[in-house]
């Protein structure tokens, strides 16, 4: 089968043709690209075209597509049995890996980070005896129903469901903060501390392209939450084990981290853990509900500790984090010669071309965005065989299998695409 013949009987199988929104490339005018096969830094269509991968699944492909000793480790347990239903030797090994490198006491497997936010929520509400959850907007932490809201106005508001399905009064429960914004938290806590339970956040936010905290909000989340009796949930899903072999440790006094990606090697995956009083609370010790018929299954546990394992000397993070620095100046050098109104931001091996002047410091300003532009820089880029995530709000991802040769070819073809897709002279400037 073809491109066409695989589009077209998905499109009688699955809504919009897609297992997941973000594949259906609506927001760009080209169709879904089926993929086949996928190897290093490349991935292959059912057309037989080849492209430069940079999705990278989303980010757990950190090592790249069908690492070897990944692909080795998987079939070795595959062939020991692919469920058990039961506690298995993987499961403590991995667990072991993650606790030792993040400092965690106890641990959680769960299938998926929607999975571990939504376990975190219901863990803290327990703690704390409180139902109120503060968010930020632009930060997704998955699709259960309490954390699929919106902000209004741009400032501190109870949440109004942002899916069709989400009761009312199950999005009330969850408060919409603009990230970066210290200020914002202050007030809200001043006002609702003594109801709120928790406060989650990102890190570096992801999901509105790529956003770093600023300093004072990074101080504001660690101290503020505290002296009201809060907890804070740091939702590392995207940044654990991406940015360094660990925690990003940007919140490192977080009470609860949620953890996925690259601990399950490309594999479904998701984890919370925190202080050990705390995760006692889930059952079978504590009252707070949480299974999983296919939590730590063996395969998952194996592609996740091979990764670990490949990533525990630091050097693999240093390699990419250069990579993505290289490919960070040079589609800067392309920005500024294309005159494109465009800016480069990139956190370690996440990186983002806005297409906006300067870099947004939230999701107001990332809103701002000309999406148009990047449609047609997509499209550009697409046929030039490179593969960029089909939104201008979601990240790039640098893999340790993408080369000098990679990059080189991805910026000759970025600059190729902003002098098409850039609608007029207007200087931008790179930040990182």
């Amino acid at each position: 089968m073809d491109n066409a013949d695989l589009r077209e009987q998905a499109g009688s199988l699955f809504p919009g043709g897609v297992s997941s929104p973000v594949r259906s490339f609506k927001a760009v005018p080209d169709a879904p690209v089926p993929v086949t096969r996928a190897s290093g830094a490349r991935v292959y269509d059912a057309d037989g075209r080849e492209y430069i991968d940079y999705v990278a699944a989303y980010g757990p492909l950190i090592l790249g597509h069908a690492h070897p000793e990944v692909v080795e480790a998987v079939g070795a347990a595959a062939a020991t049995g692919t469920a058990f239903g039961a506690l298995s030797p993987g499961e403590v090994e991995l667990g072991r890996r993650i606790s030792e490198a993040t400092g965690l006491e106890r641990l959680r497997f769960v299938n998926s980070g929607t999975e571990a936010t939504m376990t975190a929520i219901r863990l803290a509400r327990a703690a704390t005896g409180r139902n109120l959850v503060v968010k930020f907007e632009g930060c997704y932490h998955g699709h259960s129903d309490g954390l699929l809201v919106k902000a209004g106005s741009g400032v501190a508001t109870l949440g109004l469901s942002d899916s069709a399905g989400v009761p009312a009064s199950v999005a009330a429960g969850t408060a919409v903060l603009p990230y970066n914004d210290a200020d914002a938290l202050g007030r809200w806590f001043d006002e609702r501390g003594g109801e709120t339970a928790a406060v989650i956040v990102e890190p570096v936010a992801g999901n509105m392209g790529v956003v770093p905290p600023e300093d004072a909000f990074r101080d504001a989340l660690q101290e503020i939450p505290r002296r009201h009796g809060a907890l804070l949930i740091n939702d590392e899903i995207i940044t654990g084990f991406r940015l360094r072999y660990g925690l990003s440790g940007l919140l490192p006094e977080a009470d609860l981290v949620c953890l996925g990606k690259v601990i399950g090697g490309g594999l479904p995956v998701g984890m919370l853990g925190g202080r050990a009083e705390l995760l006692s609370l889930l059952a079978p010790e504590g009252p707070v509900y949480q299974a999983g018929t296919l939590s730590g299954n063996p395969l998952v546990m194996a592609a996740g500790t091979s990764t670990l394992d490949a990533l525990r000397d630091g050097r693999a993070h240093a390699r990419i984090d250069e990579l993505a620095r290289y490919l960070e100046n040079g589609l800067g050098t392309g920005v500024r010669r294309a005159e494109a109104e465009a800016c480069v931001v990139r956190r370690g091996s996440l990186l983002s071309l806005f297409f906006r002047p300067e870099p947004p410091r939230d999701y107001a300003e990332a809103s701002q965005s000309d999406t148009g532009t990047f449609a047609r820089f997509h499209h550009e880029m697409l046929a030039r065989g490179v593969m960029l995530p089909p939104s201008q709000f979601e990240a790039w991802f640098v893999s340790a299998a993408h080369t000098e040769a990679d990059i080189d070819q991805t910026v000759r073809a970025a600059a190729e695409a902003l002098r098409v897709a850039s609608p007029g002279p207007v200087a931008g400037r790179s930040g990182s």
